[in-house]
């Protein structure tokens, strides 16, 4: 197989000599110095689709997903950028306030949230909350009755829209624990209750179909049955979703930003004047932006089977071929352009014969012991899913730009491990 297509690599990726450069950056030289795993994310990336979103969709109509990578920087880089935060828990919304984003600037989602997170949002005075169910319409209005202030909301409408994507990513179809069915009547139910209330102002509707979408006819559909609705309940707010797909292997395509903007302009053209669209874009603004450097500690070839190449990471900080079977790429930065020619399985350190990355990896004949590994395609759901399974420290995550790398999550220590637990439990 040839190198690594490009099409997967961030922006700014370049290649000097043989090696691989991103944001001005070497990629050994990063895993040198900074260890690995190490997630590596090209700022300038993340900028360049912040803005394309932006000017695709207008002026504060764009919704950052954080779920798919949120820490302090990315959170004030989206803000800083004028993107509103999307935050589905207590957690997120913590985030990206401590970041110096306002309360006014961040929308609060989550299927089940606590009265805890809810008056979280509404004393600090989120933009609106996305209500996704009967229980939440309860909570809001005791909240309300003790004194916490009256919140905007939004409802999630399941709009019965299957899309092709894995089923633990499809969101829209009528069998979801998300939001408020529109074929069952439970929709105008809920719009009907939230009206009538005084412990809420309702203001729009929302849908989100699934996760990964490749197809921008899927989203044309929703979109059309969510017009349809909207325009019977005349409210000023309508919100789409996210959802959009990104290319993980080298024969892969997905639509760009622009292109959903495009696919889901054309969608509402029936929508009544003066309403306000929203979007909830996530994985398309960071996906590519990012790379996950690893280092080869075991290569281990049984004849007539398979090679197994083991690497210091592993489900612990990419868990999605494991839920999902999610398929990536691999290549050596120091030889970005060697052909991959051996193919392997590229599995963790973790002790599960399921820590796999990469079932049937193409790598350079030449791999061999230290040799640096990086997957591309990483900057969505990797470090936002991690976890310390078998105690691993979670990776430090730097961003490069112009030649220089800064730190925006440390590394964990071995310290970080117990420094929860109970000190006289030993």
């Amino acid at each position: 197989m040839s190198a690594i297509s490009r099409h997967l690599l961030p922006d700014t990726a370049r290649t000097v000599g043989t090696r691989l450069h991103i944001g001005g950056c070497d990629l050994h030289d990063l895993a040198s110095t900074y260890g690995t795993p190490l997630f590596v994310y090209d700022e300038t990336h993340l900028r360049a689709r912040c803005a394309e979103a932006r000017n695709a969709f207008g002026a504060d109509s764009v919704v950052y997903a954080t779920k798919a990578f949120l820490c302090m920087a990315m959170a004030k880089l989206a803000y800083d950028e004028g993107l509103l935060l999307d935050v589905a828990t207590g957690g997120e919304l913590f985030v990206a306030l401590k970041a110096g984003v306002p309360a006014d600037r961040c929308v609060m989602h989550g299927n089940n949230k606590s009265i805890a997170e809810l008056r979280e949002a509404m004393t600090n005075g989120v933009r609106h909350i996305v209500v996704d169910n009967f229980d939440e319409l309860d909570r809001i209005e005791s909240l309300v009755a003790d004194g916490i202030p009256v919140p905007r909301i939004q409802l999630r409408i399941t709009p019965g829209v299957y899309v092709h994507t894995h089923e633990f990513v499809s969101t829209g179809q009528n069998d979801s624990k998300f939001g408020f069915n529109l074929g069952n009547g439970d929709a105008l139910r809920a719009i009907d209750r939230a009206r009538a209330s005084r412990s809420m102002h309702l203001v729009g509707i929302h849908c989100h179909i699934g996760s990964n979408v490749f197809d921008t006819a899927n989203f044309t559909k929703a979109a059309e049955v969510m017009v349809t609705f909207a325009n019977s309940c005349a409210l000023p707010e309508l919100t789409l979703g996210g959802g959009l797909g990104v290319a993980y292997l080298n024969d892969e395509h997905a639509p760009s930003i622009t292109d959903w903007a495009g696919a889901l302009r054309a969608a509402t053209t029936e929508l009544s004047a003066g309403t306000k669209v929203f979007v909830e874009p996530g994985r398309s603004i960071v996906a590519a932006a990012a790379v996950t450097l690893y280092e080869v500690g075991t290569i281990k070839e049984i004849p007539g089977v398979r090679t197994y190449v083991s690497v210091d990471g592993g489900m612990s900080d990419n868990p999605r071929p494991v839920l999902y079977g999610s398929g990536y790429e691999a290549f050596v930065p120091a030889r970005c352009e060697a052909n991959r020619t051996m193919s392997a399985r590229l599995v963790g350190k973790h002790c599960e014969s399921g820590d796999v990355l990469i079932a049937e990896a193409m790598l350079p004949a030449d791999l061999r012991v230290g040799d640096v590994i990086a997957t591309p395609v990483t900057g969505a759901y990797g470090h936002s899913m991690g976890s310390n399974y078998n105690k691993v420290p979670r990776p430090a995550v730097v961003f490069v730009r112009d030649g220089a790398a800064r730190v925006v999550v440390r590394r964990e220590s071995y310290d970080d491990l117990v420094r929860n637990d109970a000190t006289d439990s030993v």
